[in-house]
């Protein structure tokens, strides 16, 4: 099986607990940085999957390595190797699906709800509603073609989907770690942030075990659900093989009776 590329932007913004999935499931993967390395790999179809992480830079921004990606995922689009995309890789895969991204009405930062429509829970074992951690400015339009599965109160696009290729604007990802990292890292950005939806340093971490026990779970089954996508187009070819075989040895003894 070919490994799942995992795209990661920051240091403090890792795949989390969908790298202990993946370990956990023994998916083979290799961590890109797309933003210290300058440039994007080209060719979707050398992996089995592509995780998009988030990142501090805009989907919009004008990069090489921003335009890479979106090419890799265009590749990916193409070529049917399913997509998991988390905030700014949501709106990348929005902007790759040729929709549109842009700032949203105001930050989204801290802990809230989102509501999940029920084709979405069914399809990727979530809640009808679910308290996720977010840390954005932008937003994106749905994708001709693409359904919504997430929506909040101060952002309506909270995720969609296009076949086996999923977006969330929030992050199922974070760990009690990974969200401590990101407040330290973004300290000076919390005390200058302001709107209805952004939350300060100390209501971020005030229940965090309890968000995180919680949020993990959730994430673990969602990730799952994913991941089972790439192992039926793993084993789905060694299936048609098994059974071109019997056909032909089948045939073959027929002929030989006749």
């Amino acid at each position: 099986m070919k490994p799942v590329a995992i795209l990661q932007h920051e240091a403090s913004q890792g795949p989390g607990i969908l790298l202990d999935h993946l370990r956990q499931q023994e998916i083979a993967h290799v961590l890109l940085d797309p933003c210290a390395e300058g440039s994007a790999p080209a060719n979707a179809r050398d992996y089995s999957g592509i995780i998009v992480l988030g990142s501090n830079h805009c989907a919009n921004e004008q990069l090489r390595w921003i335009e890479q990606e979106r090419c890799l995922l265009q590749s990916a689009l193409a070529h049917e190797v399913p997509v998991l995309g988390h905030c700014f890789g949501a709106q990348m895969l929005a902007r790759a699906m040729g929709a549109r991204v842009w700032r949203n009405p105001c930050a989204n930062i801290g802990w809230s709800q989102v509501w999940v429509t029920r084709d979405a829970q069914a399809l990727m074992d979530l809640p009808a509603q679910l308290t996720l951690f977010h840390w954005h400015y932008d937003t994106f339009e749905i994708p001709q073609g693409a359904s919504r599965t997430m929506y909040g109160t101060h952002c309506l696009n909270k995720g969609f989907v296009h076949g086996r290729h999923w977006a969330f604007q929030g992050h199922l990802e974070v760990t009690e770690a990974s969200v401590r990292q990101w407040c330290s890292d973004g300290h000076d950005e919390l005390l200058s942030a302001s709107g209805p939806a952004v939350q300060s340093e100390a209501q971020i971490l005030a229940q965090l075990q309890q968000h995180i026990a919680t949020l993990n779970a959730t994430a673990l089954r969602t990730y799952r659900a994913w991941t089972d996508q790439l192992l039926r187009e793993h084993w789905m070819p060694c299936a048609n093989d098994f059974l071109n075989r019997f056909r032909l040895k089948s045939n073959h003894y027929l002929g030989m009776q006749l």
